[in-house]
């Protein structure tokens, strides 16, 4: 039986979800032994907490300085620092891979990328490497190594192109999507999705993501929150803080203040976004890889807001640019914009369109598949 074993790093939840979904369906549809494993973690417990606490805290409270960050890590110094860095830990995770002695690894995210390379480019290793891209623009610091890489899943031509021209050869990319989890593909029954979170089945739904953990402009948030209340008088709003109580509670007094009780739902967690998205007509979100996949996956137009400099920015771009999203910045004033969106029903349903020929539905499956008959 052959083994696979699958490397992700928790900076953002997206590599995880990545890992997880690849991870099942293998385990579903293959006679493979599966294992999947924090990279950094497994190197040092501590230094895991550490890392992924600065990225958080970066991204969080300086979120301009982590986009000079993210841009000087393509190159100069702090790419060089990088590359040095994972050279130093791939040393710690040859001992895991010599123990599992896997066929192949995949990583869903560029450390783990470019330790394996690096231990393939020195004879420690001797297995097959994929790499699973999870946003919608490319950045260097995925393609280090990529000459002991057997194959690249990326998320759109662009990339696709930019890789091609990095130097990579081109039947080693694939242009697949993001992998997803199988439950968006489920077909979920309106009236108990609306009986479960108390909405009316016959009012139209906006599924707001306030930022999560990270709390990305609290004030902005909640001025978009109740721009998007005062604007839309005939929609409910499914508002969810994630693990942020801050949020949660600036979410819980606005809704009051507003009397607006009857039509919003505020969340501070579910693990019910197939359900909700299968009811809505927008999502309001950060655009990170995982959740804007989500959103085109479920035919969805977006409504961007607050995305971290950096990876996030570059995929705002890329959904304006594809005419599946409408990317509120700092300086618009929310009333404008959300007035302009909404009264243009044309306008949402051409993005709906976009969002179907855009979405990559079977990302995972082709991955996997691929994976199973052409590189391993």
């Amino acid at each position: 039986m052959k083994k696979v074993l699958i490397f992700y790093a928790a900076y953002g939840g997206g590599h995880y979800s990545a890992a997880k979904s690849i991870k099942k369906y293998l385990d579903d549809n293959f006679e493979v032994k599966t294992e999947i494993v924090d990279c950094i973690e497994y190197i040092n417990k501590i230094l895991n907490k550490i890392t992924t606490g600065a990225y958080k805290e970066m991204a969080k409270k300086a979120p301009n300085l982590w986009g000079k960050v993210y841009s000087n890590s393509q190159k100069g110094l702090l790419g060089h620092v990088s590359s040095r860095t994972n050279k130093v830990m791939a040393i710690k995770l040859k001992n895991l891979i010599k123990e599992v002695n896997p066929d192949l690894v995949i990583s869903t995210h560029p450390f783990s990328s470019q330790m394996v390379s690096y231990l393939k480019r020195k004879g420690k290793i001797n297995c097959k490497l994929v790499t699973v891209l999870t946003d919608f623009a490319p950045h260097e610091q995925w393609l280090i190594g990529h000459e002991y890489t057997n194959g690249y899943f990326v998320s759109n031509d662009n990339m696709k192109n930019y890789l091609i021209d990095y130097g990579i050869d081109h039947n080693k990319v694939y242009v697949t999507g993001i992998p997803l989890s199988d439950r968006f593909f489920i077909q979920y029954d309106k009236h108990d999705v609306c009986a479960e979170f108390n909405l009316n089945e016959t009012s139209p739904v906006v599924l707001f993501f306030g930022g999560g953990e990270f709390g990305l402009g609290k004030d902005r948030t909640l001025q978009i929150l109740e721009s998007l209340i005062n604007n839309l008088p005939t929609f409910q709003i499914v508002a969810i803080s994630g693990k942020n109580p801050k949020m949660n509670n600036g979410f819980m007094e606005l809704v009051h203040r507003l009397d607006a009780e009857n039509r919003v739902r505020v969340l501070d967690y579910t693990n019910k976004v197939p359900e909700l998205m299968s009811i809505s007509s927008i999502v309001v979100t950060k655009p990170g890889g995982l959740t804007t996949s989500e959103s085109l996956a479920s035919d969805l137009p977006l409504l961007v807001i607050n995305p971290i400099p950096g990876q996030e920015e570059e995929n705002a771009e890329f959904l304006e640019a594809h005419n599946v999203a409408v990317w509120l910045k700092n300086t618009d004033n929310p009333d404008e914009v959300i007035k302009e969106l909404f009264s243009n029903p044309k306008r949402l349903e051409k993005m709906k369109e976009n969002s179907k020929l855009l979405a990559k539905k079977d990302s995972t499956k082709n991955i996997c598949e691929i994976i199973m008959k052409k590189i391993l």
